[in-house]
Parts: structure tokens; C-alpha cells; sequence
């Protein structure tokens, strides 16, 4: 009567299921790289713990969500973070030390390090709670130009580049941002 009522996946079948496809779409941290097997991307890192990678690339979805953009642009945003730290030590003390203050509110809060927390309004308020904070600021800073700056993302955000070189906008329908 089990098999009738729960269909031909048992409970173990189900859970060994979903286990395998979490981990197929996680972030894995795997010595010193980042990898995302469902994307086919990865990233050595060069200064940074690949856990702090891992965080700065949460803060990353978290201070600029787009649900759109894959994990990839949001590594590539905060990989001059890491190229910064493998050339100035204090660079990489004020991200490591910011990222494990993170972990701290994190686990005093919620039990678990900021990458674990679930739910993205819970991961804000932790990153609302530091904002003035210098290791915030630097990542923020980065960001705008990391991930904005990045032509890749241009046409997911509908926006076709800079108009100067085709003439401006004037003439060419300015006011056609279906993506706003």
C-alpha cells in the first residue's frame, strides 16, 4: 500500500535523489578552487581561502540580486577581490577578517556560517548589520564596477552598451527599456 500511495520512488530513492541533484548545483570549495558542476565553471583561487571566495560570492547575490545572472558573473565581480589580495597583505587580511566577522554574526544569529543561512532576507539583515564596516565597503565598491561593467551581463539586463559611437539615443528609441 506504500508503494501505492508514494508511487515507485521510495522514501530512501527520493532522498538519495535529492541529495545527489543538491550537490550537483552547489558550490563546491575543493582545495583552492571554487566549482559549480551544473555550470561547468570553476575558479583557482590565487590569495583568498576558497570558503572566503565561496562568501564573497553570496554577498555578492545578496547586495545585487539578479536571479537571471548565473553564479559565473557573480565569481567574476568578485575575482579582482582576490587578484587585490594576492598582491597586497593587507588587502587579504581585511577580507579574510571581514568574511570570518561575517561567519561569527552568522553563527551567533542563525548556528551556521553566512553561506549556510537559508533564507536571503536573514543573510541581508546580517549584511545590513556591517555596511559601515570598510570590509563591506571594499566589497560593495568592487562590485558595482565588477559586476556592471562586465559585457556579458549587458544583454541579460536588455542594455545594448554605450550609444556615443552609433549616434546617442535621441534617434535610436531611448525610451525602449522593457527590461525597467
Amino acid at each position: 500500500m506504500s508503494q501505492a500511495i508514494h508511487g515507485a520512488i521510495g522514501r530512501r530513492g527520493f532522498l538519495a535523489g535529492t541529495a545527489s541533484a543538491a550537490a550537483a548545483t552547489a558550490i563546491l570549495v575543493s582545495g583552492g578552487a571554487i566549482l559549480k558542476p551544473s555550470e561547468a565553471w570553476g575558479y583557482e583561487v590565487k590569495a583568498l581561502k576558497p570558503g572566503t571566495m565561496r562568501t564573497l560570492v553570496r554577498m555578492a547575490r545578496d547586495i545585487y540580486p539578479h536571479d537571471r545572472l548565473a553564479d559565473r558573473f557573480y565569481v567574476v565581480a568578485v575575482k579582482p577581490q582576490d587578484e587585490a589580495a594576492a598582491k597586497d597583505p593587507a588587502i587579504r587580511n581585511l577580507l579574510e577578517n571581514g568574511v570570518a566577522t561575517l561567519d561569527a554574526a552568522a553563527k551567533s544569529k542563525h548556528g551556521t556560517p553566512f553561506v549556510e543561512v537559508g533564507w536571503e532576507a536573514d543573510r541581508v539583515r546580517l549584511l545590513r548589520g556591517m555596511e559601515t564596516d570598510p570590509f563591506f565597503q571594499k566589497v560593495r565598491g568592487g562590485l558595482v564596477t565588477g559586476l556592471y561593467n562586465n559585457q556579458e551581463v549587458w544583454p541579460l539586463f536588455g542594455y545594448e552598451g554605450e550609444s556615443a559611437s552609433k549616434g546617442g539615443y535621441l534617434e535610436r528609441g531611448f525610451d525602449d527599456i522593457e527590461w525597467l
